[in-house]
């Protein structure tokens, strides 16, 4: 088994299903008293919210500099924004970060779907290293059209979902920015930041819902195990 290093605690309530899922799925797969060989190097999220995610960098590298110094041989960003460093981290280190929008565009391609909705923090909607990504794969993606409503989801997110609180008024705001997508024509949804299936989940719709956590987890485990997961 191969060990993977984390780079937790952006938000710790995420990096609990990270840890979790990771172990559950590494020990559905070998049985017995199997879980995963990993390390986890926990963020102060509060520092990257006092910097902002753009000017976080050093906080991210540095941790992933810690967990290479560990001999782990896969780098885990637990958080769909961080991945705003994915390339820039990739440059710099010798292993490889398994990352979570290329695995969540291998799902949809799996889903022959073409054109998703992205709900995530608002750098993950705005900003275009998620949407590139995709793109790579041929896949359309679309974000809420109003800026109240993107500044709306960063709150909840930030000021809720980041401190484990779940608000069911804030649910049906989810809902309801995920149906404006769908209107818009979305075959999909992609809750694009790791906190969002805390709120809601595939059972809220009737179209695919793509959990980009558990999809990331999966790939993690299939690298750890050598599993292939082709498109």
């Amino acid at each position: 088994m191969k060990k993977i290093g984390l780079v937790g605690g952006i938000s710790w309530a995420s990096t609990l299903d990270y840890y979790k899922y990771l172990n559950k799925g590494i020990n559905e797969k070998l049985g017995g008293l199997n879980s995963a060989e990993c390390i986890i190097y926990s963020l102060n999220f509060s520092d990257i919210q006092d910097k902002g995610w753009i000017n976080s960098f050093d906080l991210i590298f540095d941790a992933c500099k810690n967990l290479v110094s560990g001999n782990v041989d896969a780098i885990v960003l637990c958080a769909n924004t961080a991945h705003l460093f994915a390339d820039e981290i990739q440059s710099r280190i010798d292993i490889p970060i398994i990352h979570i929008a290329e695995a969540t565009a291998i799902e949809i391609k799996k889903a022959k779907l073409n054109k998703v909705g992205l709900l995530g923090t608002k750098f993950t909607m705005e900003m275009d290293f998620y949407r590139k990504k995709l793109q790579e794969y041929n896949i359309e993606t679309i974000i809420p059209s109003e800026k109240r409503d993107i500044e709306e989801i960063q709150n909840i997110v930030k000021n809720e979902l980041g401190k484990g609180y779940i608000n069911i008024e804030s649910k049906k705001k989810f809902i309801g920015y995920a149906h404006e997508l769908i209107e818009r024509g979305a075959e999909g949804i992609i809750l694009g930041c790791t906190e969002i299936p805390m709120l809601i989940e595939q059972k809220d719709f009737k179209l695919p819902v793509f959990d980009t956590t558990k999809i990331h987890v999966e790939s993690i485990i299939n690298f750890a195990l050598n599993i292939k997961n082709p498109v």
